[in-house]
């Protein structure tokens, strides 16, 4: 991760990806605190940058989120996790729909963003500080989970005990809905394709369904993607 990020207010994914080779490369990538602190960093990126423009935020809930509400491929109720929830967007949405929400993120700005975007929506979530590979959940607490660009994010060396803790609260027979980079965008450390998201997942889940399509983002740029429905 860049020691400083840019002056301006603008935030690109030029410094995204370059911050996050930064960490792949780190040598003392292997030491938990050191990974741990570069999570961290994700605070510092929410504190600088005004939310709008941040690309992963478009303001509106995922097309590919409400499609799958809306196909009735997952049914909105029990409770819902949004992991990496930024802004609170999509958590929103997913309360507005008919879950009981709950919304973490490791960046205290950022849930506070997301609150007070909530108690403006009439909405009631529960939202966390916490990093997603802590998990403090009840085992089989939740029935679905929903996660925009948080596994491309976890690294390599973090990404099985990130997969035990989704499969140990999301109760049995539930959903897993992911959303991560396509290698379509370019060669990188968390740019996936179709076979490597399958080697990762099939050992721990059953695919109900995958799709791979691209997105305008919030800074006006397309990028590819892969969403993944999952059932423990």
């Amino acid at each position: 991760m860049p020691s400083s990020w840019p002056t301006g207010q603008v935030c690109h994914w030029k410094e995204l990806r370059e911050a996050a080779a930064a960490i792949v490369c780190s040598p003392s990538e292997t030491a938990a605190r050191d990974r741990v602190s570069q999570y961290d960093k994700w605070e510092e990126i929410y504190k600088k940058y005004r939310s709008e423009s941040l690309p992963w935020e478009l303001g509106e809930p995922r097309p590919v989120l409400v499609e799958l509400i809306k196909s009735q491929k997952v049914t909105p109720k029990g409770k819902a996790l949004d992991i990496c929830c930024g802004l609170g967007t999509n958590t929103i949405y997913l309360a507005q729909a008919g879950f009981e929400t709950t919304g973490l993120d490791i960046s205290k700005t950022a849930v506070a963003r997301a609150k007070a975007k909530a108690l403006q929506a009439g909405v009631d979530i529960r939202f966390l500080v916490s990093s997603a590979l802590d998990f403090a959940f009840k085992t089989d607490e939740f029935d679905f989970i929903f996660d925009m660009g948080c596994f491309h994010h976890i690294l390599p060396a973090d990404r099985p005990r990130f997969i035990h803790g989704i499969r140990r609260v999301l109760k049995e027979g539930r959903h897993y809905f992911m959303v991560c980079f396509s290698d379509r965008n370019g060669s990188a450390w968390n740019h996936f394709s179709k076979g490597e998201i399958l080697n990762i997942f099939s050992p721990h889940f059953d695919l109900m369904d995958m799709q791979h399509f691209s997105s305008l983002e919030g800074d006006g740029r397309i990028r590819f993607f892969y969403a993944t429905l999952l059932r423990r």
